[in-house]
């Protein structure tokens, strides 16, 4: 029951967030979804590991899925659904944790907050990463880099 709350509380958060930042009314309703799939899956990760780095990853995997099958699927940019979408595992209480024991002059809890929420950080902006570039090596119908091709035609001419 708890865990239905949470997702509930992610899905009318990413909801309100997404009519703040005027997203229009036909797609409100999926951001919101997308930051409820980001919600459960986070949620379901820290019950069966229990460690927020890879919860946050595997999260932002399925966050930058979702939001790319949308994107095609309605006709819209990914950022749309994904910055709604990421925003459940943004580590903002890791930045602030960090800033409080840096007043408190904590080192080594400004140390361990510090990494934790860069690796956060890192972990997102990677899953990103690997999702956008399989949908577009898909969507281009090729699986290796055409950056050498380019190159040569450019040189030739």
């Amino acid at each position: 029951m708890k865990m239905l709350i949470q997702v509930a509380g992610a899905f009318l958060s990413i909801f309100a967030f997404a009519v703040y930042l005027e997203t229009p009314k036909k797609h409100l309703v999926k951001s919101g979804i997308v930051g409820a799939v980001s919600g459960v899956v986070y949620l379901v990760c820290m019950e069966l590991w229990n460690g927020e780095v890879l919860a946050s990853f595997i999260a932002a995997l399925a966050v930058s899925l979702v939001s790319n099958i949308f994107a095609r699927k309605f006709k819209t940019p990914v950022t749309l659904f994904l910055v709604a979408g990421i925003l459940p595992i943004v580590p903002g209480a890791g930045m602030y944790r960090t800033v409080h024991y840096i007043l408190n002059s904590d080192e080594s809890m400004v140390a361990y907050y510090l990494t934790q929420t860069l690796e956060i950080a890192g972990v997102i902006a990677l899953a990103i990463f690997i999702v956008d570039s399989i949908f577009r090596g898909a969507s281009r119908g090729e699986w290796k880099q055409q950056s050498m091709k380019y190159v040569r035609k450019v040189h030739l001419k």
